[in-house]
This record gives C-alpha cells, sequence and structure tokens, in this order.
C-alpha cells in the first residue's frame, strides 16, 4: 500500500494516547557551529562587511561599471564620467546605508539646500555622481550581457547572468565565515520591484506589488542567512519535484552542513515526500502544512471540527512523520520528523469568562511548540532586514537586487559582529559602517554655516 493511501485509512488519535518517539537524529555538523574567526581578534563593521564584498568583489564592480559607463556615453549619453575606483564605490555604498538610516522622501533631498536639508552627502561626493554611479552599476561586463541577451529562448540563457558574479561571491562567503547552529528556517522574501525584465516574479505575498522571490536558510538563534536562491520561474533544480521542494532541497547542502539539522518551514514547502527525503538524508523537518495537499491525512475519523474546544490535540503518525491538529482560536495542522505528538507542553491563552479576561493554561503539541519557537529566527532576520534597509527606487531591476545584497550582508556582518563581542546595537553597527565606508567619525558631525540672525 502507498504512503497516500495508507494515511487515508489512519483515524486520528488524542493527546492521551501515546506516541511512538521517532529516532533521534544524531547532530553531526561539518565544523564547529558559529563563527568562522577567532573572538580574540578586533573585527570593525566594515572589516566584516568586506569578508562578504570583497576588495576583488568590488574591483570587478567598478570595471563593469566603468564599461558600462563607456557604452552608455557611446550611445549618446551626455553627462560627465570619470572611472569610479574601489574607494569611491565603498563612499558610495556608505551613502546608501547613510540614506537607510536619515530617510528623505527622495534621493534629489540629500543634496538639497533647504530648511530640512542634511549636510553629509554632499561631503561625501555630489549628487550627479552619486547618479551616474547608481544609472550605470553593473554586476556582470556589458559585452558579455550581450552575448547572453542573444541567447533568450534557448536553455543557454542565464536569466541571472546580470547579477551572478556578486551572488556567487556573496553565497560562499556566507557560508564559509559562520556554521550555523542544529535549528535553521526556510522562507521566501519577497524584494518589491516594477522594472520589466525577462524574469517572472512573484506576486502572492501583495498582489499589488511585483518583485523577486528569495529563498533564505536561515540560523533560527540568530537570524543569520547561511544561503540563498532567487526564484527566476523556471528554476534549473537537479531534482525537479516542484518548486517548494526543490528550493529547499537546493539549500540543504549536507556536504557543507554536516547531517542531523532540524529544518523548520512554512506551509509552502511542507510535504510528505520532502519530510522523508529529508530524513532519509538525516534532517529532521518540521512545518505548518496545508490539509488538502497530497499525501497529507484527509480522514475524518476523530478529527477536529468547529465545535472542538480549545486545546483539543489530534494525530496520526506514518513512520517518522506525524501529523498533529490543535485547536488555538481556530485549527493548527503541522507535521513533524523531530518531535513526538504531544509531550505535557502548555501554552497559556487569554480568555473571556463571564464578560471578564481570563489567562489559562491548554496543551499543546510539542511540533506546534517548537514550530511557533524556531520560525521566529526567520522572524528576526525579516526585522533585521527591515530596520535599515537599503532598498529604494530604481530603474534596473538588477540594481533592486544589488541593494537586497547590501541588506544581506549588512544583515550577516552585524550577527558576526554580535557573536564575537557584542556590545553594538544594529543602529550603532550601521552608523559606524556608514563612517567607516565614508571615511569620518561617527561622533564628528559637518560643521553648519552660523545662522544670520541668531540671537545670543
Amino acid at each position: 500500500m502507498s504512503a497516500a493511501k495508507r494515511v487515508r485509512t489512519l483515524s486520528w488519535k488524542a493527546e492521551t494516547d501515546v506516541d511512538q518517539v521517532p529516532q533521534t537524529l544524531r547532530f553531526l555538523p561539518a565544523r564547529e557551529p558559529g563563527p568562522q574567526l577567532s573572538a580574540a581578534d578586533s573585527h570593525s563593521p566594515m572589516s566584516l562587511f568586506k569578508l562578504f564584498f570583497t576588495e576583488s568583489a568590488v574591483e570587478n564592480l567598478c570595471h563593469n561599471t566603468n564599461a558600462q559607463a563607456a557604452r552608455a556615453m557611446s550611445k549618446g549619453h551626455k553627462y560627465k564620467w570619470t572611472d569610479v575606483g574601489v574607494d569611491e564605490l565603498y563612499r558610495y555604498i556608505g551613502l546608501i546605508f547613510y540614506m537607510s538610516v536619515v530617510e528623505m522622501n527622495s534621493i534629489a533631498e540629500y543634496w538639497e539646500d533647504s530648511l530640512f536639508s542634511v549636510p553629509f552627502p554632499a561631503t561625501v561626493m555630489s549628487k550627479d555622481r552619486y547618479r551616474t554611479i547608481s544609472w550605470n552599476l553593473h554586476m556582470s561586463h556589458p559585452d558579455a550581457d550581450e552575448e547572453n541577451d542573444r541567447k533568450r529562448g534557448t536553455d543557454q540563457h542565464d536569466r541571472l547572468f546580470r547579477i551572478k558574479p556578486l551572488m556567487d561571491t556573496i553565497r560562499l562567503a556566507c557560508k564559509a565565515f559562520y556554521h550555523p547552529r542544529r535549528n535553521l528556517a526556510v522562507k521566501e522574501r519577497l524584494v518589491a520591484c516594477r522594472a520589466k525584465t525577462g524574469i517572472r516574479r512573484c506576486t502572492k505575498v501583495k498582489p499589488t506589488k511585483l518583485g523577486f522571490k528569495f529563498f533564505d536558510l536561515s540560523d533560527s538563534s540568530n537570524g543569520y542567512i547561511v544561503d540563498f536562491s532567487v526564484y527566476t520561474g523556471k528554476n534549473r533544480f537537479p531534482a525537479g519535484r516542484g518548486l517548494s521542494y526543490d528550493a529547499v532541497m537546493s539549500l540543504l547542502d549536507r556536504k557543507v552542513l554536516g547531517s542531523g539539522y532540524h529544518v523548520y518551514m512554512n506551509k509552502f514547502y511542507t510535504s510528505p515526500k520532502l519530510f522523508t527525503d529529508l530524513f532519509a538524508l538525516k534532517f529532521g523537518a518540521c512545518g505548518a502544512y496545508r490539509e488538502q495537499r497530497k499525501g497529507f491525512p484527509k480522514t475524518a475519523a476523530n478529527s477536529l471540527s468547529s465545535d472542538s474546544t480549545m486545546g483539543s490535540i489530534r494525530w496520526i503518525r506514518d513512520g517518522p512523520l506525524v501529523c498533529v491538529k490543535w485547536m488555538d482560536t481556530q485549527v493548527v495542522s503541522v507535521c513533524s520528523t523531530i518531535h513526538a505528538a504531544y509531550t505535557g507542553d502548555r501554552v497559556k491563552r487569554t480568555i473571556k469568562v463571564q464578560d471578564k479576561s481570563k489567562t489559562k493554561s491548554f496543551p499543546c503539541p510539542a511540533p506546534v511548540t517548537a514550530y511557533s519557537q524556531h520560525m521566529g529566527g526567520v522572524d528576526l532576520s525579516d526585522q533585521l532586514l527591515e530596520y535599515y534597509s537599503a532598498q529604494h527606487k530604481t530603474m534596473k531591476w538588477y540594481r533592486k537586487v544589488f541593494l537586497h545584497f547590501l541588506d544581506i550582508v549588512a544583515n550577516n556582518a552585524f550577527i558576526l559582529h554580535k557573536e564575537l563581542h557584542g556590545q553594538m546595537t544594529c543602529k550603532e553597527f550601521t552608523e559606524e559602517l556608514i563612517a567607516e565606508f565614508c571615511g569620518v567619525s561617527r561622533k564628528a558631525a559637518p560643521k553648519h554655516k552660523p545662522c544670520v540672525n541668531s540671537r545670543s
């Protein structure tokens, strides 16, 4: 009997029924978890940022940007241009992060001479220079872009060609300088963009927005992004078993990570096939699931209903996989190859009793408790990326992705600094990063002109 048919014949059990604890996977990481740097050494924000955004990568970025500017001018674009160098490009990146901390309505406002003007950007570079670098910023060589574009419509065409040189460098660095702890989380992230491109983009998160979908693998303990990939609409994953299955499998490299990891994910990814295959590879998994998805229990025998009391639990086990339903304010469905169905965990909820609020304790399945705890690492990563995001409007899709790369690198550099030294807040780290990029002291403010009508 197939697994799908076997699960349909099983009936739901309650929390009073004893579940057989699944086989415990030995945790055998390929390296000692944590930063792969010495805590005894001093690491400045800029030095950590440069681990991911190396000088050789920036030299390549400068070379391609200069080539793009020369091509644009040969086609009739009229603006003043001198070749950009490594130091200037780092200052340009510093200004991008400055704009994430000091927000204005438009880029031009940072150089306006008005009552609410900010003097700092003009001390770093002129507005025209900032804009011309932005217009020509290129991660790949324009001649190679043209050659790749001629292959459009064939299997040889690479949809990510314009971002691949920098993307590959950052992905390697993310894995090289930090090894994750046991609990990992997989999540998709949307980078909003309205620019026209041949890449098919996801609009499910917000129907009014277009954007690129990133698949992220992060450490649940701190939000460090271990690896990521970009959805192109037709990702050529080796397994070919569907986007959600392939996205997870592509991020979990046993040779790089080791074995015995616990991977948490939302209902977009969760399927019995994925979980059982991960278990065979020595990866445990836990995630919310959609009941209508193929392979999950469809039987109604002893299942929860809308009349079930809060805290009611039902579960079905099929080999290493257990599916649980729990009545919270609504039915919550989670499955796992790591946990037993119920181990005595309880949660507190506020309920109304005779028009008065009262806190009461309810039983909660072990997979639900763990899922709530470890998917919080994803929320932490989201928060860090949003605090001082480098994102702003741009006409080029690959520049939008470049700005997201800056967010990923700043996020990971901050987490490394926090793990190694731990004395800076995210805001202080970002401010120090800006100061180092722009060659100024974080405590020194540009001098203001004296007010003519000031009173003594």
